[in-house]
């Protein structure tokens, strides 16, 4: 539990928003999408493509690489009636990389959609690639509260990645009202996303495109990645009234040496692209703070969800970053992988990100509590103006970037 009180009424972000005002299409050129400014508490529009125009040259943009998977698959039982299985994380091999790269048997947590019509057996979806035919098999294995432990199996000449490749759906999120189509398998992956593991994708990166990245990149601004695998958890609404009697999820990151140097220089002037860099950079600084205070668990570095609010960390970014550095020159390690549980709400001490590219996010979500962390009570201004304006809202809708403060060097 955090320390001290926190006293958080969630109706006060229970704004209305209309079902048209949540885009159910993507725009058909991705930078052609509305960007709100917020800076030196000014509210103002453009389009994504002008982006570079707001951003500091000397300034480093964070991306998420991650890449959606075909989650989805759909099996039909002999009776008729369709099981749907939502692949959400790995269990055996636990890691995303050796499970994509898995040959004839894996275990995943999944969410089964009419799961009482799979009382027992097993599910078989035929397969035909690179003209071969095989079967996709699904057993579960238990039930663990809203999830079940599914064993795959098939025929060991394809790996898993090529099998959903194959028979997967793109996981559109549920506020999406419609199916799937094959325009989704692009649109809805970042023109960045490189490794495979997300059942949602960093929306904020959707808007980028190789044309709005050559503009950033002559003007100076340099980039960095980092990959947190986003989670059905991120849809997750807050059911009660209470925060800290909420549950948060947790998501899995990595961060490479280069990118941890690449802080490093840039104290001061990050800007991180989507909610899942912001929770992911935040989540670096805890590690720093960990290695500083000798308390490095055996599995590795898992940041909990109120570990922020526990103690007053005095700790500079630098030396949280520096500390960092040396632990992996001493351990050779050229990426740390960690998890994340870190839930930033109001009141939250930012540490790493001076600015943030972000979509515009549910009523009563965690997500609109981290904008609110951010922006304060300002949240309120910047969403009745987007409402106003006929902005478009969630994952397929339009963009903002928020400063804290006017950089005056644009």
């Amino acid at each position: 539990m955090p320390k001290g009180n926190i006293n958080i009424n969630i109706e006060e972000y229970a704004y209305h928003l209309p079902d048209e005002k949540i885009a159910q299409f993507p725009e058909k050129e991705r930078d052609m999408s509305k960007l709100l400014i917020y800076s030196n508490e000014t509210i103002s529009d453009t389009h994504f493509i002008n982006i570079d125009n707001y951003i500091p040259s000397d300034n480093l943009l964070v991306f998420n690489n991650t890449k959606v998977i075909k989650a989805r698959i759909l099996f039909q039982k002999e009776s008729g009636s369709t099981i749907e299985i939502f692949c959400l994380e790995p269990i055996t091999p636990p890691d995303y990389e050796t499970s994509f790269s898995s040959r004839g048997e894996i275990v995943w947590k999944c969410i089964v959609g009419n799961l009482k019509k799979w009382k027992q057996g097993t599910l078989v979806k035929p397969v035909a690639q690179n003209g071969k035919k095989y079967e996709l098999k699904a057993e579960k294995i238990k039930q663990v509260g809203d999830s079940v432990e599914v064993k795959f199996s098939w025929n060991p000449e394809f790996t898993f990645s090529d099998t959903l490749e194959n028979i997967g759906r793109i996981p559109l999120p549920p506020y999406i009202c419609r199916d799937d189509v094959e325009e989704d398998s692009i649109s809805y992956q970042t023109v960045f996303a490189s490794i495979k593991g997300s059942v949602a994708a960093p929306t904020a990166g959707l808007h980028f495109s190789e044309k709005v990245i050559e503009k950033l990149k002559n003007k100076g601004v340099s980039f960095s990645e980092i990959t947190l695998h986003v989670g059905a958890g991120t849809f997750q609404p807050l059911k009660s009234n209470n925060v800290t009697e909420h549950k948060m999820h947790r998501e899995h990151f990595t961060v490479k040496f280069n990118t941890v140097s690449a802080l490093l220089q840039k104290v001061g002037k990050i800007i991180a692209v989507g909610t899942t860099t912001v929770r992911t950079l935040e989540s670096i600084y805890f590690i720093g703070v960990r290695i500083i205070k000798n308390n490095i668990e055996k599995d590795g570095f898992s940041i909990t969800q109120w570990e922020p609010y526990e103690t007053d960390y005095e700790i500079s970014v630098e030396t949280s970053l520096k500390a960092i550095l040396k632990y992996m020159k001493t351990n050779s390690l050229e990426q740390i992988e960690a998890s994340t549980e870190i839930m930033i709400i109001p009141g939250y001490k930012f540490r790493i990100v001076n600015g943030i590219i972000t979509n515009f996010h549910q009523p009563r979500s965690t997500l609109l509590l981290l904008v609110s962390a951010w922006t304060g009570e300002k949240w309120k201004d910047i969403y009745d103006y987007a409402l106003k304006n006929n902005f478009r809202f969630l994952s397929y809708g339009d963009c903002s970037l928020l400063f804290r403060k006017w950089y005056d060097n644009c």
